[in-house]
């Protein structure tokens, strides 16, 4: 008998547990699914609202906001409201209309065609987007095998739709049905958000129409506060269906906008909030009884960038000046050079923490009207929206002979006192007989030159002559150790170029041509041969320098605090990414050779009565697509104790010293300095 009644008891609180599971299933569906709505009586249902939180705010290193948000407000529908609304059909053609005769779009993702033949859109959506329609089809009790066009006939029936109603009418009322029946008990989307970001004018013309359930939420919606740094501040949108299987394991909803490229998607860790979600109880007629917070919105961190904005804008500004007044000389600075000029970029670099202060790339665009805009720029020939700085690999130049200056020294083959004779034309090989620019140009030379005489003078023969002494694999290594063909550190998606070597000769080309020869690592050794960097390394490399050999990453940020400035979140630190051996006397020519350059060199022009004293490297590549030669100026200052390096690139623009003009506009802010100098110089002068 005992055993009979535990029997009964055990079975009775196995009962009592399963109708606590089930109501607790309910719950949680009811709470945390779609539009989620319980009904606490006859009268009041409450309903589930997701109340988005506000992004961060992208800042350059003064506090400036770049990108931040602004008060908006969307239309979202209550369910509840519009269904025990009477004739709730007859309120959406009314808003369907309304929305037709303003001209404005609003947000419906039901997948049929809005006219006869029906046919499904399901291969345009997500694989989201295409199972919440099956489960939308389960949820009626709807063969998933069903037509099109016998689906809308079917939904007509579901939804009561007047025999009068045009096919059109009846697709457009459906589409609404279908998104406000996803969310009251099928999916986990939040609450429909009928139309975001509403002008004043709209907002007030559809709230007139008094649709039962429509309401105006409150909201921020990003916004750009400059033109400027368009290539690195990106853009914000709806994930995609890639980015969703990645962010879902983060806890984003499938709705949720995110970073899609330049510093928006590189700190969307940090900008991204915590959506809040609000209990609203209301009554049949769509007035609130209560309302209160499940769970309050959590804002987005603050990301202080290590962009200086107004020298962003310096940056930009001389590129275009410059980039103007070479198309304008039609040649007549120089022997017909840089009138072709095409694109630009310069980065800017704290020495001493690896902060990029500007990272510019020309031409630009403005990011606020971007969609509007791409029909135009995506058939530009000058690819207004490619960011140079970060994405495009260029030969660098005489650039290079700086590296290859303190492999010469540090191997010992040379020391700065060692002096190489300029012969003009380097002949030690059969089949190929390079010659110094300035013997090419006038038949003279530059004569006997030490490290730091080359360097001031970009004497190509002198490079020819170590290029041919040295062991590739130690310039190779000097090279890489100093960040060229490496990765940078920066946060943003970077190409990372090519060092000429053995290797990349084997991958670039096939057969005999394949083979590195001693005549390549003479080639290479003025920067020419396979050798293709970014700007950004480029600054990189010239930053190591400046720091006796130390490289820091790349980084754009300065500090991340909280919405509301209160918590400092996380703060950069540098980190060294590499080391480079200079003893002092490697250091002491080469930058007194960089100087030189400055001072009395192919930079002379640009930084005349410039009271700082900046080391820096012209560069003049050539290139395989034809007109006038590349571009190119790298510098540090100041020399006793670098703070900032800057690395100029033009595509086509003739002269290394033209692109020193940039630099100078850019040290002029950073330090107040006099105004730059119009004349320019070519490197390899006589001297």
């Amino acid at each position: 008998m005992e055993r009979i009644t535990r029997f009964r008891a055990m079975a009775m609180l196995l009962v009592f547990a399963i109708i606590l599971g089930l109501f607790g299933l309910r719950m949680y569906s009811v709470q945390f699914r779609g539009g989620g709505a319980l009904v606490a009586d006859s009268d009041t249902y409450t309903t589930y609202y997701t109340v988005k939180a506000s992004r961060g705010e992208l800042l350059d290193r003064n506090g400036n906001v770049m990108v931040g948000n602004r008060a908006s407000y969307d239309l979202v529908f209550n369910n509840f409201v519009l269904t025990n609304s009477e004739n709730p059909n007859e309120h959406l053609l009314r808003l369907v209309k309304m929305a037709q005769q303003l001209g404005v779009e609003y947000i419906e993702n039901f997948p049929v065609t809005e006219t006869r033949p029906y046919e499904y859109t399901l291969v345009e959506q997500s694989a989201n987007w295409q199972g919440y329609f099956q489960d939308y089809l389960w949820a009626l009790g709807i063969d998933s095998d069903i037509s099109a066009s016998r689906l809308m006939e079917t939904l007509r029936s579901v939804y009561k739709l007047p025999d009068s109603w045009t096919d059109e009418e009846a697709r457009a009322v459906i589409g609404l049905r279908y998104e406000l029946k996803l969310r009251t008990d099928i999916t986990n989307l939040s609450s429909y958000v009928f139309m975001e970001d509403v002008p004043d004018d709209i907002l007030n013309a559809i709230l007139e129409l008094n649709v039962p359930g429509l309401d105006a939420a409150a909201t921020t919606k990003r916004e750009y506060y400059t033109t400027y740094a368009a290539h690195i501040l990106g853009t914000y949108a709806a994930m995609d269906a890639e980015e969703w299987k990645v962010y879902k394991e983060l806890g984003y909803k499938m709705d949720d906008r995110v970073g899609k490229s330049g510093l928006e998607k590189a700190f969307e860790e940090y900008l991204h909030g915590t959506d809040g979600r609000l209990a609203r109880v209301v009554d049949k007629d769509g007035n609130i009884v209560s309302q209160y917070y499940v769970k309050e919105p959590v804002a987005g961190h603050n990301v202080e960038t290590s962009i200086d904005l107004n020298l962003q804008i310096v940056a930009e500004e001389a590129m275009k000046q410059v980039h103007d007044s070479l198309v304008a000389s039609n040649g007549t600075d120089g022997a017909g050079d840089g009138a072709d000029v095409e694109g630009m970029a310069c980065v800017v670099m704290d020495t001493r923490t690896g902060e990029v202060l500007a990272c510019a790339s020309y031409p630009t665009y403005n990011p606020a009207t971007f969609n509007q805009d791409w029909p135009t720029m995506k058939d530009d020939p000058m690819k207004p929206t490619l960011n140079r700085a970060l994405m495009e690999i260029y030969p660098p130049g005489s650039t290079f002979k700086v590296a290859m200056s303190i492999a010469g020294l540090e191997s010992g083959k040379i020391n700065r006192y060692t002096e190489i004779r300029d012969d003009g034309v380097f002949t030690k090989y059969s089949g190929s007989s390079p010659k110094c620019l300035v013997y090419s140009r006038t038949g003279g030379t530059h004569g006997y030159l030490d490290v730091a005489g080359a360097l001031r003078v970009s004497c190509n023969y002198f490079y020819y002559v170590l290029g041919d002494w040295m062991d590739w694999d130690v310039v190779d290594a000097t090279a890489k150790s100093l960040g060229l063909g490496e990765h940078t550190g920066i946060e943003l998606g970077e190409r990372i170029g090519q060092r000429a070597n053995e290797e990349t000769k084997k991958n670039n080309y096939s057969g005999s041509d394949a083979h590195w020869y001693k005549m390549d690592q003479v080639l290479a050794s003025i920067g020419q041969s396979d050798h293709k960097y970014t700007p950004m390394q480029l600054c990189s490399y010239v930053s190591a320098v400046a720091n006796k050999g130390t490289r820091y990453a790349a980084t754009f940020m300065k500090r991340v605090v909280s919405a509301d400035y209160s918590t400092l979140v996380e703060e950069n630190t540098r980190e060294v990414l590499s080391k480079t051996e200079m003893s002092n006397d490697t250091i002491a020519a080469v930058f007194d050779g960089m100087r030189q350059v400055v001072t009395s060199g192919s930079g002379a022009s640009a930084f005349r009565g410039f009271d700082v004293a900046v080391c820096g490297k012209t560069g003049t590549a050539e290139h395989e697509a034809g007109g006038s030669s590349n571009g190119a100026f790298i510098c540090f200052a100041p020399m006793e104790s670098p703070e900032i390096a800057v690395a100029v690139y033009g595509e086509k623009a003739g002269s290394g010293a033209y692109m020193a003009r940039v630099a100078r506009a850019v040290l002029d802010y950073y330090f107040s300095a006099d105004e730059l100098s119009d004349s320019v110089a070519y490197e390899n002068k006589v001297g």
